[in-house]
């Protein structure tokens, strides 16, 4: 059983979402399915968490058909580490929406479902169709999700999210085609061997391509200047799914770190995509600090505060070190599941504001003010990155991880950020909690599911900071293993998994 583990995130969540989708099943039936299959998917990459710890990289080959001609499955310590945040973030969010969020529309347990499979298919695939077959089950799921409930503000975005998209995934299919022209596959660690033999006119060809991926993959991450979709489209979603959406933008990120250390390593499209993902990481910082401290409703802010993380994670890969991917690595766990945090608080306090909502304006007093200004109160802490949770560890090992030239950049705009975002969300606090209010609470209280949803995701801001040092322990090894070449694509025909032992260091 332990050799077919790779393949279950994906085929967990897609059987739970044709259960959903399949049966009439009613709203409580639907919550347990759902909770159950996201606490098995818990359960089961904490299993591929410490089986990529062994530091193999092991293969699946899906109908034992071998690589690079077959659909394979690579498992290593990023991919693990992706999907074991995919299954705590989903718990929170999931458990949030059983408190009622789910009933205002039909089909969100399926839907969510499927994102999930999305996600982990994502983050597990070992060639790039199928990275695209994967963001584009994702995709389907999320436009769906987006609009939930409906509602004028989340169709209008929706349009805007979805245009957007079609748009990436036609570019996604184009540059496959142009890689595939020059390389004759689409595996990638196979296409990365090729790729550093190419010269001439093949060579140009597939950087073209190369860098036709990248302009995809920065629209996912939401880089500058392709990010001006996701303030409205994040800020309109429901809170289950805006919550969901914060590790969206980290596919982006994950499929740039990935191809940039597997495929497009030692070629002559490296030098050029490091430096747009340096330039980009740093000007989507600086444009989301404006937006965060013009922010006039908290989702909006919460919104921009996920850009700010996107444009250090995206520095912090054109850094092209170890130590910035490692530090990398730990600031993208903290930074998700901070937000996706927020992003559910915003819906508790706007649900006992009444018609003022979210917006930054005198409205009425909240019926639970001293425990939502209370979770408020960390998740900001967490996000503005201050010790003692661990946002303060992670930006300090970024900035401590630049060389002198980068140093003056980076510590310039990530201190003003964090200031940004310190200002930012005290002037939200002190609005919604401390400033004159009109007329009476409401009677409205967050239901216990949706504390647990919250409590859920705030629990690991003190525990990435308690087990530090394990978690960045795995964070190097993981650099560490990134910046190994694999030299073997060969699958043992007797059996669908087997270590990848060829590396070098």
């Amino acid at each position: 059983m332990a050799q077919h583990l790779p393949i279950l995130p994906i085929l967990l969540p897609m059987l739970a979402a044709l259960v959903l989708l399949g049966l009439r099943l009613d709203d409580a039936r639907q919550r347990l399915v759902s909770i159950t299959a996201t606490l098995l998917l818990v359960g089961i990459s904490t299993l591929l968490l410490d089986q990529a710890g062994s530091d193999q990289i092991l293969h699946y080959a899906l109908g034992n058909w071998q690589a690079p001609f077959g659909i394979a499955l690579t498992l290593d310590r990023l991919a693990a580490l992706m999907v074991v945040l995919t299954a705590v973030l989903a718990l929170g969010c999931v458990t949030f929406a059983c408190a009622g969020e789910d009933a205002q529309g039909s089909h969100f347990h399926g839907l969510f479902q499927l994102q999930l499979m999305g996600l982990n298919g994502a983050f597990l695939t070992g060639d790039l169709f199928n990275l695209f077959v994967f963001f584009e089950i994702l995709l389907l799921a999320s436009y769906a999700l987006l609009m939930h409930g409906g509602g004028k503000a989340r169709v209008g975005a929706g349009l805007h999210y979805v245009v957007l998209n079609l748009i990436g995934s036609a570019l996604f299919l184009i540059a496959l085609g142009v890689l595939y022209g020059a390389t004759g596959t689409l595996n990638m660690v196979d296409m990365g061997q090729r790729m550093a033999a190419l010269d001439g006119d093949q060579a140009a060809l597939a950087t073209t391509g190369a860098l036709l991926l990248v302009v995809v993959f920065s629209l996912k991450a939401a880089a500058l200047p392709l990010y001006f979709w996701l303030p409205r489209t994040y800020a309109a979603a429901p809170a289950p799914v805006a919550a969901l959406f914060a590790i969206m933008t980290k596919v982006g990120v994950y499929a740039l770190l990935r191809v940039e250390s597997l495929v497009f390593t030692d070629t002559p499209a490296s030098a050029p995509i490091q430096t747009w993902l340096w330039v980009a990481g740093l000007a989507t910082m600086a444009l989301a600090m404006i937006g965060a401290l013009g922010a006039r409703d908290l989702r909006m802010l919460v919104a921009y505060l996920v850009l700010i993380s996107v444009g250090a994670l995206l520095a912090a890969v054109g850094m092209d070190q170890r130590a910035s991917d490692a530090a990398l690595l730990y600031y993208l766990l903290h930074s998700t599941l901070v937000a996706a945090a927020l992003f559910l608080i915003a819906e508790l306090i706007d649900r006992q504001r009444g018609q003022a909502g979210t917006r930054l304006v005198c409205g009425r007093r909240l019926n639970q003010q001293r425990l939502l200004g209370g979770l408020f109160m960390i998740a900001a802490i967490g996000m503005v990155g201050l010790p003692p949770l661990s946002g303060a560890l992670g930006k300090m090992w970024l900035l401590q991880a630049a060389d002198d030239e980068q140093g003056l950049w980076l510590w310039a705009l990530l201190l003003l950020a964090t200031l940004a975002a310190l200002i930012a969300l005290s002037r939200a606090g002190s609005v919604l909690f401390w400033a004159s209010h009109q007329g009476k609470p409401g009677t409205q209280r967050a239901h216990p599911a949706q504390l647990v949803g919250v409590l859920w995701l705030l629990a690991s801001l003190p525990l990435l900071t308690l087990f530090a040092g394990p978690v960045s322990g795995y964070a190097e090894a993981t650099a560490a293993q990134l910046a190994r070449t694999d030299a073997t694509l060969d699958v043992p025909e007797t059996a669908p998994l087997a270590a990848d032992p060829g590396a070098r260091p």
